[in-house]
């Protein structure tokens, strides 16, 4: 129970540093978050592909995102920034930790997504100035439906990795 509080502490302090700080020296808060985690919760062996999975997979849908001009950033790179990279790999270790409770039966994973996403791109949006061009009602819409589908996928990945491990 204390690895999985410790687990989403680690994770909104991660959040928070990402989004508030951008792309900056800040960003190192939510890398030693991350290492926390590595560290004290899991590790690199248990955990290093599902997290190098979900950040590809979150960068991809992100960026796809942000070249159909759902979203737009101060930067001008063809990818999203670094610091929502890291979002996603911090993301990535509440899976089988502190979010394990939304991955079975499938819909609430796919309930959790439907809500929790677009909050989570709402306030960040708003913490870290990123526009959504299309309005903000229906671009959360478009995130909610698109992470009702997206976080059972990765929870689904999760489990998949775990089960690697145990082979």
């Amino acid at each position: 129970m204390l690895e999985k509080l410790a687990n989403a502490a680690l994770f909104q302090l991660g959040w928070f540093v990402c989004v508030v700080g951008g792309n900056s020296l800040w960003l190192l808060v939510a890398v030693g978050a991350l290492v926390i985690h590595l560290l004290w919760i899991s590790s690199w062996e248990q955990e290093g592909r599902l997290i190098l999975s979900v950040v590809l997979i979150g960068t991809a849908v992100d960026s796809a995102l942000r070249w159909l001009g759902v979203f737009e950033f101060m930067d001008l790179p063809p990818l999203i920034p670094l610091w929502l990279m890291l979002l996603w790999a911090l993301l990535a270790t509440t899976l089988r930790h502190c979010l394990l409770w939304s991955a079975e039966p499938w819909w609430r994973a796919s309930l959790l997504g439907a809500v929790g996403g677009p909050l989570s791109y709402y306030a960040g949006g708003q913490l870290a100035g990123v526009q959504f061009p299309y309005g903000h009602l229906p671009t959360l819409i478009g995130i909610g439906l698109l992470w009702a589908l997206l976080f059972p996928l990765l929870h689904f990945m999760a489990q998949r990795r775990a089960e690697d491990n145990r082979s």
